[in-house]
């Protein structure tokens, strides 16, 4: 190798260092989503670093991906804590949500050509059923479920758009805690969509999802504002 030239060899350090972060990401909003850190937890990088092994550099470019995500917040002073989610927050996520994924089966029953997107949302379907009794699974299951329907749809800036919610969602989704999450995720309420989908009815399409998403959320702002209450007293 001539002088001054780049080592092939560099690169294997950072695919190691993107390694880590990423597996920091994943343990964290696990621990997040799970509950295991609850909401309003202040994550203090030294205490955190130390705890998981890892450099505060490494932390810290995974805490920051968790911030874009929205499941932390910073205070004033930049001090990142898990995100409190409110009940209002709960009912815009969920509102927004609707808007996109009634959006989304739409312009997927609008196709004559819809079976293999049937056939892709049935096997989300499947992943989902399969993962129930296991929280972190089905919690990811669900929100794949969700996102595979808009990037069924064909139309990218509704996909974009979905994305740039997903960690919101998955706030909103665990707010209650795991038991409330578990009900709104179930199998059951989910199995009528595929059937929607072959059918092509995109009215009773619309209406099923405007029906899944405020029973989901009045489920969990209800669960919210029993734990207000037992707090409270």
């Amino acid at each position: 190798m001539t002088p001054g030239a780049k080592s092939p060899l560099r690169a294997l350090g950072s695919i190691e260092l993107q390694t880590r972060r990423e597996l920091i990401h994943a343990r964290l909003r696990e621990a997040i989503s799970s509950g295991e850190l609850t909401p309003g937890t202040h994550l203090a990088e030294v205490e955190l670093s130390e705890a998981l092994g890892v450099s505060r550099g490494t932390l810290r470019e995974a805490l920051r991906q968790l911030q874009q995500e929205g499941l932390l917040t910073a205070d004033a002073r930049g001090r990142l804590s898990v995100r409190v989610v409110t009940e209002r927050e709960v009912e815009e996520i969920f509102a927004v949500r609707h808007a996109l994924e009634s959006l989304a089966l739409e312009l997927i029953c609008a196709r004559e050509d819809r079976a293999p997107a049937v056939a892709r949302v049935r096997q989300e379907l499947e992943t989902l059923r399969d993962a129930e009794g296991d929280f972190t699974a089905q919690l990811d299951a669900d929100l794949a479920f969700h996102e595979r329907l808009c990037e069924l749809s064909g139309n990218t800036t509704l996909l974009h758009s979905w994305r740039s919610v997903s960690g919101l969602a998955r706030a909103a989704v665990t707010a209650a805690g795991a038991e409330t999450a578990a009900l709104n995720m179930a199998y059951e309420r989910h199995a009528p969509i595929a059937d929607l989908l072959e059918a092509g009815d995109a009215v009773g399409g619309r209406e099923f999802l405007r029906t899944h998403m405020r029973d989901a959320a009045t489920r969990i702002e209800q669960r919210m504002h029993e734990r207000a209450g037992s707090a409270a007293g």
